[in-house]
């Protein structure tokens, strides 16, 4: 049984609803159910439910109950089936135990429950697609008003009136042509192409429900094409070209219109040399372009015989950074585990400043499915505790922290206690209120992270599973459409969390978890899976208006970045930052000793230097400005790159006074962390009140901070403000975009206003 587990309130008039629901599309079924719906009333509640019936002569496997709550009405508890809520319709699929509905039998006692806060009887009852009474769902009506709105020498412009829906909503619509479809769109126009000059043609159009349900066909309407001996003579160039506006991915044009004696019938756009789009106006979005780049612009007019015109003067465009000139980015992660252990929830984020000072939040981290590999919510499974455990991460998530988590007016960013029944709670719920008082802040869900990387190879693989995990990705994270989890999910009820995707990959084609896979196509594949990100953002902006984010975590490892990260941005062939807005490059975890003393436990270092230690013993050094470095000398733009700045420290204990106070000296383990689980790791303002007696030095020549409790003392490597100020005069001085933080539940303030003071 799935159930809702939340206490039941006294009812008054609260309307208990058992019902059921059907998981295979209704256009599978060869035969209809029926819903028929029970109530009764016991003064304190009411207890409804529908019954589900087959008055057919064979079982059917799989059924999905639909109907509309009334005006006003909240859905609360549901038992027997699993349920998910879009404003008032409300969608019932079967579980696994009550899914076949028998021959000339019902589903009871199995019919499902669920309580709502209104006795009315729902409406719109619908039952595999149909109607619940058994009869076929009606379909939309006829278009009405078919005609031809334009014509040229192979296409004509048609348009129609709308028709009506009829049980389902239009999805799109048909024109069709000699009793094949000709053209679909889901607006009530269309150009239908490739058609013969001077040829007639006769076209009918039909609405399609988005069950898949046809309706009639209009009444048809015959257009002739233009003979192309009728007219030979071109349009004038368009002349006035000009950039309108630009951002970080896209370049708006404008032109005066061009003339000619049979009409313009449209504008083609060239960058570069090359076809980029066509409007019928004099203007036009070329989108999917890169960050700071340079680019060529010209048009051609078209005329309604075909007749193209000469290319317009060029004009030059420069494409924006995600900030804007003179503004520095200033990124933080938020971890979903964050409410836990570390009781640092949304809320925080805006009671300690922090929100009014970050530019862009990460939430980390989202999971890859291990069987469907897809973009993975709607679980609640922790990892195993063992870092060292291959599957430590695999099919973990937390779908309550992310929307399932009712939270408390103390907890709640608009202070406002969570009821239970909303269809979107947890941090998701607060990361929109976090956005409706920072309008300013844009929010980008973090895809893998160290333990959830294993299969980022395999849905990079092909193109068909590029495309299948992206389109994943873009459901649940940027339409919104969550899975049902405790009352909660439903399609739509996340749309406007995200504005973006953050791809952590840690690493392709190099050592990362115990048990990631790896691939030698790695680092092709990690492009190509860039560049299929940027091309399904960029279709769903055509459609929206809205610019989606894509950015990375990336290595400071150069020799993680040769393995997997195709950077050169000088030679002609496809770079990852030819799709991303910036990647966020890891300016920390240097040095450091491990939970499990695997990593560099028997001798200390810093962790996040900017400048090389000429005490380093190490064969191979670290630091901010190599890491950068890496970037810059393979062309990447500045503009495109932020650097990693730590809010926790690394710890080792047992440490000697050798050296300059404990610096490269030998150590015994990790010290004692701010949770049992993670030792060696505290938070920054963990760390200066737990850790008595560790006297803070300055490296100046490295750039970097620690502190020494003395000889066998613990020794702890960390960013404080004066860390802070050295690396964002860097920054500035660099070009570079900003900054990213991890993460954020380590500060108490104090570092997020040095950043900021840094970078104003």
């Amino acid at each position: 049984m799935t159930a809702i587990r939340r206490a039941l309130p006294a009812l008054a008039s609260l309307l208990l609803f058992p019902l059921l629901l059907l998981a295979a599309p209704a256009s599978a079924q060869t035969q209809s159910l029926t819903a028929t719906f029970v109530a009764a009333d016991y003064g304190s509640y009411w207890q409804a439910k529908y019954v589900i019936a087959n008055p057919g002569s064979t079982p059917v496997t799989g059924w999905t109950l639909e109907f509309d709550l009334p005006e006003g009405a909240q859905l609360g508890q549901v038992f027997y089936g699993k349920a998910t809520q879009s404003g008032r319709h409300v969608t019932i699929v079967n579980e696994h135990y009550n899914a076949t509905v028998p021959a000339g039998g019902s589903l009871e006692p199995y019919s499902p429950w669920i309580l709502a806060s209104s006795s009315a009887e729902p409406t719109g009852c619908l039952i595999n697609g149909d109607k619940c009474d058994g009869t076929p769902a009606d379909p939309p009506s006829a278009p009405a008003n078919l005609r031809s709105t334009a014509r040229t020498t192979t296409s004509v412009t048609l348009a129609w009136d709308a028709a009506a829906q009829g049980d389902h909503p239009v999805d799109h619509y048909e024109v069709l042509s000699g009793g094949t479809v000709a053209a679909t769109t889901s607006a009530t126009n269309v150009v239908v192409s490739g058609l013969t000059p001077a040829s007639a043609n006769e076209f009918t159009v039909r609405a399609v429900d988005v069950r898949g349900g046809a309706g009639a066909e209009s009444a048809p309407v015959t257009v002739e094409t233009l003979d192309p001996a009728d007219d030979t003579v071109a349009p004038s160039a368009p002349t006035g070209l000009q950039v309108a506006g630009v951002t970080s991915g896209s370049v708006t044009l404008t032109w005066a219109a061009s003339s000619d004696a049979s009409g313009i019938a449209g504008y083609d756009v060239y960058r570069d040399g090359e076809y980029a789009t066509s409007t019928a106006q004099t203007s036009a979005v070329v989108a999917g372009l890169a960050p700071v780049s340079t680019y060529e612009f010209t048009v051609v007019a078209r005329d309604s015989y075909d007749n193209a015109s000469a290319h317009s003067a060029p004009v030059t465009a420069v494409t924006d950074d995600a900030v804007g000139a003179g503004e520095h980015a200033k990124v933080g992660y938020f971890v979903q585990w964050g409410i836990y252990g570390r009781q640092y929830f949304v809320k925080n984020l805006d009671t300690s400043g922090a929100a009014a000072k970050l530019t862009h939040v990460n939430y980390a981290f989202s999971n890859i499915d291990p069987v469907n590999l897809t973009c993975m919510n709607g679980v609640t499974k922790g990892t195993t505790p063992d870092p060292q455990d291959p599957n430590q991460g695999t099919g973990a998530g937390d779908a309550e922290a992310d929307y399932g988590r009712a939270f408390s007016a103390s907890q709640s960013v608009d202070g406002v206690g969570d009821t239970g029944w909303e269809p979107l709670r947890g941090n998701f719920n607060e990361l929109l209120e976090l956005k409706e008082k920072h309008p300013h802040l844009k929010v980008l869900m973090s895809i893998g992270g160290w333990t959830y990387s294993k299969y980022f190879s395999d849905v990079a693989a092909t193109e068909a599973s590029r495309e299948k995990f992206v389109a994943s990705c873009i459901d649940l994270y940027i339409e919104g459409n969550l899975p049902a989890y405790n009352g909660a999910g439903g399609d739509g009820v996340a749309a406007g969390v995200f504005d973006g995707i953050d791809l952590d990959w840690e690493w392709p084609g190099a050592e990362g978890h115990p048990g990631n896979n790896v691939s030698a196509a790695d680092k092709e594949n990690n492009t190509l899976l860039m560049a299929e990100f940027r091309r399904q953002l960029d279709a769903l902006s055509a459609d929206t208006g809205k610019d989606y984010l894509l950015t990375a975590f990336t290595p400071a490892d150069p020799a993680k970045v040769d393995a997997g990260w195709d950077i050169t941005t000088t030679d002609g062939t496809p770079s990852v930052f030819d799709y991303m807005d910036f990647a966020n490059v890891q300016g920390y975890d240097f040095h450091g000793s491990g939970s499990d003393n695997s990593w560099e436990p028997n001798l200390t270092g810093h962790q996040a230097n900017q400048t090389t230690d000429v005490d380093d013993p190490y064969s191979f050094h670290f630091s901010n400005e190599i890491a950068i470095g890496t970037y810059l000398d393979a062309g990447v733009h500045p503009r495109q790159l932020t650097i990693g700045i730590p809010f926790y420290g690394r710890g080792w204990q047992g440490v000697t006074a050798g050296g300059v106070n404990g610096e490269w000296q030998s150590a015994t383990g990790a010290a004692p962390g701010q949770f049992a689980e993670e030792a060696g790791t505290r938070g920054y303002a963990n760390l200066k009140a737990m850790v008595p007696g560790c006297t803070v030095y300055h490296d100046v020549q490295a750039g970097a901070t620690y502190c020494f409790t003395g000889n066998g003392g613990q020794w702890w490597s960390f960013d404080d403000p004066w860390a802070i100020g050295l690396k964002t005069d860097w920054v500035a001085a660099e070009n570079l975009l900003g900054v990213m933080v991890w993460e954020m539940s380590g500060d108490d303030g104090t570092l997020m206003s040095a950043i900021d003071t840094g970078l104003s």
